[in-house]
């Protein structure tokens, strides 16, 4: 699906059906250097099962046109636009990442347009090394295979793959690489940068979940603890047998938590 906020196209994956603002909407937010593809199986099961899905490419992502917004907040209120140009009023927030940190920002800042969130790998502050850091800057392709290794909790998994003839490990690389160059320094950037986590999940007022990868590195358990205390409303599911990539290493698991959380709000 294609639609237009401001002078820029936007690209949003419906899971397979038409969207239809009358339903309730669930929104999927991706992280750093990736796109609307991280969320196939939940976004796609959801499409199926009476929600209107919108899987985004965040500007200058994926199919987005535009360049990279550079801070959580922007992305945040691009959100509410995205919102207004579907006509919808209110929505749950999936996030990832990055995406996570925008769904409790902007939660905060639009309590009366945001229903829900649920939030995976989760952190703040969501420090970046100062190694990787630099490796955005200079070297792309170097920062990709140092982000791919962290992210996941083997090179290859047994049975290798959640489905025949897929590798998890190389399908986010490819992933990575077929973003647009000078979209990742901006992203981690706006995660090491971004300051108004803990005021803003303060207040947050609608329910959240959080889901936490134990075998995470990118961002480890401790790191989301703060972020979890500071939302009255929260639950906590932990992943296991996963790293920083839960939506791929267990795409189940991560569906069936979603699945459960979200069917306590109106259909």
């Amino acid at each position: 699906m294609e639609f237009r906020v401001g002078d820029s196209k936007v690209y949003a994956y419906t899971g397979g059906k038409p969207f239809d603002a009358a339903l309730p909407c669930v929104v999927f937010v991706h992280g750093a250097e990736g796109d609307h593809s991280v969320w196939g199986l939940q976004s796609r099961y959801l499409a199926h099962h009476g929600r209107a899905v919108l899987a985004i490419d965040l500007p200058g992502h994926g199919r987005s046109e535009g360049p990279a917004l550079d801070s959580v907040e922007s992305m945040a209120d691009w959100l509410i636009e995205v919102l207004d140009a579907v006509q919808v009023p209110r929505a749950q927030i999936v996030g990832h990442s990055m995406g996570a940190l925008v769904a409790v920002e902007c939660a905060a800042r639009r309590p009366d347009r945001v229903e829900r969130i649920a939030l995976h790998g989760a952190a703040f502050p969501m420090r970046v090394a100062d190694a990787l850091l630099e490796a955005t800057r200079t070297d792309e392709a170097r920062a990709q295979q140092m982000i791919n290794i962290w992210s996941h909790s083997a090179y290859a998994h047994y049975p290798s793959s959640p489905g025949p003839g897929f590798w998890v490990h190389g399908a986010n690389l490819r992933l990575m690489q077929r973003q647009k160059s000078g979209v990742l320094p901006v992203d981690f950037t706006a995660c090491n940068d971004y300051r108004n986590g803990a005021a803003a999940a303060e207040k947050v007022r609608c329910p959240a979940l959080f889901l936490i990868a134990r075998r995470d590195l990118m961002t480890p358990q401790r790191t989301v603890r703060d972020l979890v205390k500071a939302i009255q409303d929260s639950q906590v599911v932990e992943i296991d047998g996963s790293g920083h990539y839960m939506m791929a290493e267990k795409p189940d698991e991560v569906l069936d938590a979603l699945r459960g959380f979200l069917a306590a709000a109106p259909a």
